[in-house]
């Protein structure tokens, strides 16, 4: 790729221009750059190192090595009897727990519980 000519250049602002030229560089302060450079660890380069090693033994697999299994479902779903049971029993449930007592009418209880006579008695002690 051949450079640009200097007609095609972007143009500098004469002020800009001038400013640049008259730069005095005494001006600057001095400043030390530290270059932070952290090495990696030997730690660092032996997990790198193993972790190559698994993505290489993951990308040379060969699943033809693999044997076909035939899966078996250990948790089937409940069939549509199973369901419509425990729907009842919830249902059944519900309406108990929800019930309104004050629906209820008021009642007296009367007990017959008649005692035998004393014919009665002996006929069943003789028989």
């Amino acid at each position: 790729m051949a450079a640009p000519a200097l007609k095609d250049l972007p143009k500098v602002a004469e002020n800009l221009k001038s400013q640049l030229e008259s730069f005095d560089t005494e001006k600057l302060k001095n400043a030390n750059t530290q270059e932070k450079i952290i090495l990696p660890t030997a730690e660092d380069v032996a997990a790198e190192k193993t972790q190559k090693s698994l993505f290489a033994g993951i990308e040379s697999f060969n699943p033809s090595n693999l044997k076909h299994t035939e899966t078996q479902e250990k948790n089937p779903l409940p069939d549509k009897e199973a369901i419509e049971k425990e729907k009842e029993k919830n249902d059944f449930i519900a309406g108990i727990e929800n019930f309104d007592s004050k629906k209820l009418k008021h009642t007296e209880t009367c007990e017959k519980n008649p005692l035998p006579t004393k014919e009665i008695i002996e006929e069943e002690k003789r028989g």
